[in-house]
């Protein structure tokens, strides 16, 4: 059975898309927002923990290398840096909504284009 689609259904269709491109953009935008507070807090946190651990290691003794000196940090950071991959997760799903919606977008112009053809034919 096939349905017959008129460019009234079409522009509903996109009106519908619009709408929802719009929501996407808004969910993306506070993504990016989150992503970069996550980012800015995990590097702050990072930085800090590097230089304690570092000058903690000297006033002990130690002679501390980069990597010792990193991977402490790394694990004195897990929170943050967990923080950071989930929104870095949250970003990359809101990029790829918004490229779905735009490839919608595009196949409801492409269908419109075609409905409007055939009824100029018909």
């Amino acid at each position: 059975m096939t349905e017959t689609i008129l460019p009234m259904h079409v522009d509903r269709r996109l009106i519908q898309l619009s709408k929802e491109l719009d929501s996407a953009t808004t969910w993306l935008c506070d993504a990016e927002e989150g992503y970069m507070a996550a980012k800015t807090a995990h590097d702050l946190a990072a930085a800090t923990n590097r230089m304690r651990i570092k000058q903690r290691m000297i006033e002990s003794g130690e002679k501390p290398t980069v990597q010792e000196v990193e991977d402490r940090a790394l694990i004195a950071t897990r929170e943050e840096l967990t923080e950071l991959n989930a929104c870095e997760g949250i970003v990359k799903a809101a990029r790829a909504n918004s490229a779905r919606l735009r490839v919608q977008i595009d196949i409801a112009r492409s269908v419109g284009a075609s409905v409007r053809a055939a009824m100029d034919i018909g």
